[in-house]
Formats: structure tokens, C-alpha cells, sequence
């Protein structure tokens, strides 16, 4: 298994090793906890062989997600036993049920402003991220975040419920949009193994109806007014590519339904039967000709017009959109 990710995974059986070590010294006579060395230590043995990752069944490559999750797994999905697969389909339940008490709720509206989102994930958990933060303490205005984490399934769940521990600690200190965004690349990226990292935009309104944005490589926002949609466009890279860097961050002011929408690509990268993605400009004409409706129902027309688009084509990826109405 000579990637990117073995490095990562030799470390967490070596800190799993010295945890049960040190278990083991309190309590020497623990059959769990003997067991659980036994798997480690075999763990790394198929490591020095150079079997490590592969299946004991079919000698096919294990899902790195899965061995990302678990580093002691020995077998790929298609060859778990009866009682495996019971057992893995419990934990992707209730990693799904904690996945969705991190999401706010879908419609909210402060200090002159509504919101509303629609969230969507390809399985069972998804790496999407989206967070709404009303004002309180020390954050000054209503936060808002759409984000996608690299990859699919279980890690990119992973990803996304650090990025929100990080953005919920972050915005209780009150700093700009711009810091927030340095300071959250920077703890990701000295937290999270080198292959992963998180497009995501950043924003927060105040009750005067500006908007301050920072967009870090993610799909641009679009933003309505006067019926003309503009994109606002990364002006950062992704998070946790660089241990530094700059985010700038830009103002707009928003007049009574002025209309910001936020997605990730698991819209725009829609495809219909015949294979063509959806795209931002289509999506841009769906938001012009229908920005004057209510959020709700934008919303809707959105999720219609795509609906419409890929004429049953299932989906390949996770799917968020987020409106946001000055109404003030």
C-alpha cells in the first residue's frame, strides 16, 4: 500500500499501539484490550510484508475510506461476513443520525435577513459541509458556509465534521472573515493528513445588509441583484493545502431582495442522459429568472430545474444549495 496514505496509517497503529501499552500497564488481565493489541501488532506485520490494505479474501485493494476510518480492517466490502456487514451498516446509521444534528436548521432569518438550504447526500453520510451561525457573544452577524471536503462517503464525513468543530470554535472569538479563514486553513491543514483538503466560502451578513464573503477555491456564489447574477469567484485556495496563506475576503451591500445563492459542485457537475453537466450558466439563468420569488421557492425551482436537466440520471455526488435574502 505505497501511497500517500500509508504513512498516515502506519502512525495511527503505532499511537494505538502505545495507547494500549499504556492501558495494558493499569490493566494487565483486560481481554478486550489484549485482543485489540494482538490485531494491532498483526496489523503491522501485514504492514512489513507489504500485505497491509489488501484483502485476505480476494487479495484486492481494501477501501482506503474504510481503512482511513479503521486502520485494522482485513477484508473489502464485497467479502464481510453476515454479522461485519450488520455491523458496519449500525455504524453508518448512526454516523449519518450524528452527521445530521450538525446541520442547522434548514430555514432561518435574522436581523433582516432569510435563509433557507437544501442538503443532500449521495449514501448515507456525505462530505458536503454547511453551517449556518446566528449572531451571538462575540460574533457580530449572521455566518454562513457551503463547503465540499475532497472525496466521498465515510472520510469525507470525517473531514466535514472537523471543519465544523474548527468554524464553530473559530467564530465564537469574533475575528474578521479573512482571519477566520487563515486560522481554519492553517489548524486543518496541521490536522489532517496531506491528500485531503476542503473547498469552502465563508460569509457574514450584518444587520445593515453587508455581506462580507471569502471564497477558498470553492464554486463561485452568485449573487442577484437588480435581476443580474454575478459570481463571486475564489480568491484562496483550498483549505489545508498550505499551512499559510492569504483568504481575502469581499463587501457587498445588499438591498431589500438582493439574493445571494451558494452550492457545491454536486450541482453544477449534474449530468443529463445524454452526459452534458448542468453547469454554472444554466444555473445562473434559473436564479435570474426566478430570483424575484420567495427563497422557498427559488429554492425549489433550483432543485426542479435540475431535477428536469437530468431527466433520471442518479446522482454522482453530494448536493447542497443555500439561498440567502436580504429582507430588511
Amino acid at each position: 500500500m505505497a501511497d500517500v496514505t500509508s504513512g498516515f496509517l502506519h502512525e495511527q497503529l503505532l499511537t494505538r499501539r502505545q495507547r494500549l501499552e499504556l492501558a495494558l500497564s493499569i490493566s494487565r488481565e483486560n481481554a478486550s484490550l489484549l485482543r485489540l493489541l494482538k490485531d494491532v501488532d498483526a496489523a503491522l506485520e501485514r504492514e512489513k510484508a507489504g500485505t497491509y490494505g489488501i484483502c485476505e479474501s480476494c487479495h484486492e485493494p481494501i477501501e482506503k475510506a474504510r481503512l482511513i476510518a479503521d486502520p485494522l480492517v482485513r477484508y473489502c466490502l464485497d467479502h464481510l461476513t453476515a454479522e461485519e456487514r450488520r455491523a458496519l451498516e449500525a455504524d453508518l446509521e448512526l454516523a449519518a443520525e450524528i452527521q445530521k444534528q450538525l446541520l442547522p436548521r434548514p430555514d432561518q432569518g435574522f436581523d433582516g435577513w432569510e435563509l433557507i438550504y437544501h442538503y443532500q447526500p449521495l449514501g448515507p453520510v456525505s462530505g458536503d459541509y454547511c453551517d449556518v451561525v446566528p449572531p451571538n457573544g462575540e460574533s457580530k452577524g449572521l455566518f454562513f458556509l457551503v463547503g465540499d471536503a475532497v472525496g466521498k462517503g465515510v472520510a469525507a464525513s470525517m473531514l466535514m465534521s472537523h471543519l465544523h468543530a474548527i468554524f464553530r470554535t473559530l467564530i465564537s472569538t469574533g475575528m474578521p472573515v479573512h482571519q477566520l479563514m487563515g486560522r481554519a486553513s492553517r489548524i486543518f491543514c496541521e490536522s489532517t493528513m496531506a491528500p485531503f483538503f476542503a473547498t469552502l466560502i465563508c460569509g457574514r451578513a450584518d444587520a445593515t445588509g453587508e455581506i462580507e464573503i471569502s471564497n477558498a477555491g470553492h464554486c463561485p456564489a452568485l449573487l442577484l441583484r437588480d435581476g443580474e447574477a454575478e459570481p463571486v469567484r475564489a480568491m484562496g485556495v483550498p483549505l489545508g493545502l498550505f499551512p499559510s496563506g492569504a483568504y481575502p475576503s469581499q463587501r457587498y451591500r445588499l438591498g431589500r431582495g438582493d439574493t445571494l445563492l451558494l452550492f457545491t459542485d454536486g450541482v453544477v457537475e449534474s449530468r443529463s442522459p445524454a452526459g452534458v453537466e448542468y453547469g454554472e450558466s444554466r444555473l445562473t439563468s434559473t436564479l435570474s429568472l426566478h430570483g424575484s420569488r420567495s427563497p422557498k421557492e427559488l429554492m425549489q425551482a433550483c432543485l426542479e430545474d435540475l431535477a428536469a436537466f437530468r431527466s433520471g440520471t442518479p446522482p454522482s455526488d453530494d448536493l447542497t444549495l443555500m439561498v440567502i435574502r436580504r429582507t430588511g
